[in-house]
């Protein structure tokens, strides 16, 4: 049975990225060898969206206060692209990564599937 998913950031600059998810976000992880860390991922979900081109994939991150979570990651050193946006199912920010990915984070207004 399935039991996971394991998400990948393509960067110019893993090092930095690695360093970002480790000490700004906190995240948890093990070393698999050479220093390439594996991260835990809070609880997830997936979403298929319709599109004109098939393949493509985004990462966002779940907040419960979009306004907190903005002003406490800012207060760390975080990036942000834009100030916070309404979308209508959520409010939108999107962090800027040390390597140059971009990484959403939203406080979602629709029901999530996390708890299931």
């Amino acid at each position: 049975m399935i039991r996971g998913a394991h998400v990948i950031l393509y960067t110019a600059d893993a090092e930095a990225d690695r360093a970002f998810l480790r000490d700004v976000l906190g995240l948890a992880h093990v070393d698999s060898g050479g220093g390439w860390l594996i991260f835990q991922l809070p609880p997830a979900e997936v979403a298929v969206h319709p599109a004109e081109r098939s393949g493509a994939v985004e990462l966002y991150l779940v907040c419960d206060d979009i306004d907190a979570t903005v002003a406490d990651l800012g207060a760390r050193g975080v990036q942000f692209e834009g100030e916070v946006t309404d979308q209508g199912w959520g409010r939108l920010a999107t962090i800027r990564l040390p390597g140059g990915g971009r990484l959403g984070i939203y406080e979602a207004r629709h029901p999530t599937a996390f708890d299931l």
